[in-house]
């Protein structure tokens, strides 16, 4: 390691820590944290218990991202492309490593499409990057191969995602909301706990907390309390509808209870009691019940409604205070990135100030250096006229 930098390396484990800041955002990859005087350099490195799927050898480019037109090459020679599973997170990744640096790190997703533009080169677009890869090939067979895995890894992401989508549907609970509550309320304190202890390494954590890959992390958090609103939402609107609709049926029900009551009350008063008129009134008692034994499923099913209701309105409660929390830890994240940048340039001013007064001191001393030798030299002429005095 040089003088003057720092090296911090994250485990490659589901729940990751970086000194003392702890937060379950983790992913299946490890990195290495260089902190350099005005620099900050990232690497990715696949931790051993993940083996690749599949492999393959291929030149990497990626576009220009100012042009969108010329390709840029991220590596100086073929270098081995894999396909790896993330079981953590049910997803499946296209890792490329140029020693320990990561030049492709992409999440295959549904919508994402790799395109044969030539014989032996194929490229597909990762709108998470935000940016379009390239891989030049040897063979037509390696680049068929690759097309092949990617059609396949995309199907199997597209079942897993609906499969994940079922069981968000079936199993949306406040105990999900309070979760994503409890990881925001232990960022703060660690944010807040960093802070205020004033402590250089803890300033170095706090720009790994404020990095990209947990921006990154907190945005995928509110598209899904975003997503989870949208669903909360159609489903309070269906439950609204399909409750009016209820109290319809019920007030018919009801008005068709009277009216058969009031048909047996006009029998009953008849003088004459026909065969007829009994088996009448035998079926309309047989009616009644039957409706009033849907009326109570019918009130059942509305008290339901009344508590499924009520339960998505705390969820709705719960979703609003989440998103205000998560803007208020976005505008401290933010704060806190703007002091950073202040103790920073403080912190490099200081360093020129002890430069300069270094710089002075040896100028001082070089000068004492001079007097001395002369005060040398005026002792010895002194003592040699002494001498000769004598």
């Amino acid at each position: 390691m040089e003088d003057g930098e720092l090296v911090i390396r994250l485990p490659g484990r589901p729940d990751s820590s970086v000194g003392n800041i702890s937060c379950g955002a983790g992913g299946g990859f490890g990195e290495t944290l260089v902190l350099r005087h005005k620099e900050v350099h990232h690497f990715f490195f696949v931790p051993f218990r993940e083996q690749p799927i599949y492999s393959t050898r291929a030149h990497v480019f990626q576009i220009d991202p100012n042009t969108k037109k010329n390709w840029l090459p991220t590596s100086k020679h073929a270098v081995t492309v894999s396909y790896f599973y993330d079981s953590t997170r049910n997803v499946y990744r296209i890792i490329s490593l140029d020693g320990t640096k990561a030049i492709i790190n992409s999440t295959i997703s549904p919508n994402m499409t790799f395109t044969k533009t030539s014989q032996k080169f194929g490229q597909w677009a990762d709108s998470r990057a935000n940016t379009v890869y390239g891989l030049g090939f040897s063979t037509e067979h390696h680049l068929a191969k690759f097309a092949e895995k990617f059609a396949e890894y995309k199907e199997a992401a597209r079942l897993a995602k609906e499969k994940s989508q079922e069981k968000m549907d079936m199993a949306t609970s406040p105990s999900q909301v309070r979760s994503v509550h409890t990881i925001l309320t232990s960022c703060m304190v660690c944010i807040m706990n960093i802070w205020s202890t004033g402590q250089p390494n803890n300033v170095m954590n706090l720009s790994v907390f404020c990095s990209p890959a947990m921006t990154k992390h907190w945005e995928a958090e509110l598209e899904a309390l975003k997503g989870n609103n949208a669903k909360l939402t159609a489903a309070l609107l269906e439950s609204t509808a399909n409750v009016k609709q209820w109290k319809q049926q019920l007030a018919a029900y009801q008005e068709e209870a009277e009216r058969l009551h009031k048909r047996v009350t006009e029998l009953e008063c008849q003088s004459i009691q026909t065969p007829v008129i009994k088996s009448q009134k035998t079926e309309l008692n047989q009616t009644i019940e039957e409706l009033e034994n849907t009326l109570r499923d019918k009130e059942e099913e509305m008290e339901k409604f009344k508590e499924e209701l009520e339960n998505m309105n705390d969820l709705m409660e719960q979703k609003d205070t989440l998103t205000q929390k998560l803007e208020e830890t976005e505008l401290r994240s933010r704060v806190l990135e703007e002091q950073l940048v202040g103790a920073e340039q403080r912190l490099e001013e200081n360093q020129e100030e002890q430069e300069n007064f270094r710089k002075s001191l040896r100028t001082l001393l070089e000068m004492l250096d001079g007097k001395i030798f002369e005060l040398t030299e005026l002792r010895d002429t002194l003592a040699r006229l002494i001498e000769e005095a004598s």
